[in-house]
């Protein structure tokens, strides 16, 4: 550890203060090949029942569970029968809302990260949801997992992001109109400007 791990507290707010603090937060998997970390440069917020791309919002099934809580827990579901995506939830148990982390900048363990997604260039590796999980390993046995704590945590390193955009979310067909994706500005590392 090369920070302070966030503790439950942190994520125990409104979604959208979560989602925009997580940026400059570092990622860490501490996984049987080896570490891997990166810091937060893009989220996005998800709303719960009010919020209809929100997984939560059709209601407690097996695979949302983890979603109604509690806070500062991993929310990591399989889309579209290929892909992973890690989310931190929020809020006190029972809202089932989360901050989904769409792009992290590589900060440890780059060469495990290139292996894995067998890429080449740096801001291949973490440039969306998908690809962040697979670069840091991350996976269904991660779903659930205490953020507070080894293996999957997010440290404050005391990195300041800098300027902060919010635009409508992306890869949803509802909810669009929302500005509830945040990332830093000028970051290469974003998935999409």
């Amino acid at each position: 550890m090369n920070g302070k791990i966030l503790p439950h507290k942190f994520y125990l707010r409104p979604t959208l203060d979560v989602a925009r603090e997580l940026l400059g937060k570092v990622l860490v998997h501490e996984a049987a090949e080896g570490e891997t970390a990166g810091i937060i440069v893009e989220t996005e917020a998800y709303m719960g029942a009010d919020d209809p791309a929100c997984h939560s919002a059709r209601g407690l099934t097996p695979r949302t569970e983890v979603m109604f809580g509690p806070a500062g827990h991993a929310y990591v579901y399989f889309t579209y029968g290929m892909h992973y995506c890690f989310n931190a939830v929020t809020q006190p148990r029972g809202v089932a809302e989360a901050a989904l982390i769409r792009a992290l900048e590589p900060l440890d363990g780059a060469e495990l990260m290139h292996k894995r997604r067998d890429r080449s260039r740096l801001t291949d590796l973490t440039s969306g949801p998908a690809k962040l999980c697979v670069a840091m390993g991350i996976d269904k046995a991660c779903n659930g997992l205490d953020l507070t704590r080894p293996p999957l945590y997010i440290e404050d390193r005391e990195i300041e992001p800098g300027e902060i955009v919010w635009r409508p979310r992306i890869g949803i067909r509802v909810a669009t109109e929302h500005l509830w994706r945040c990332y830093i500005k000028g970051n290469p590392f974003v998935s999409k400007k």
